[in-house]
């Protein structure tokens, strides 16, 4: 079975894994759905406190590593 894992895309700097790992591709795509997973969508401060910082993101998903 594939499993993914969710990495966060930066506008500038160097993707980097966020953490989460071991889901199903159907997991995958719901996560990257949510509102919060995108510096143009999110509503929470730590969301738009990275934006501040870094400027504009996303979260996507690859394939884990075997």
């Amino acid at each position: 079975m594939v499993l993914y894992k969710i990495i966060r895309f930066y506008e500038y700097d160097a993707p980097e894994d966020v953490g989460i790992s071991g889901l199903t591709l159907e997991q995958a795509k719901a996560h990257c759905k949510d509102p919060e997973t995108s510096s143009e969508t999110c509503t929470t401060e730590e969301g738009k406190n990275r934006t501040a910082i870094v400027g504009r993101w996303f979260e996507g998903y690859t394939t884990e590593d075997k």
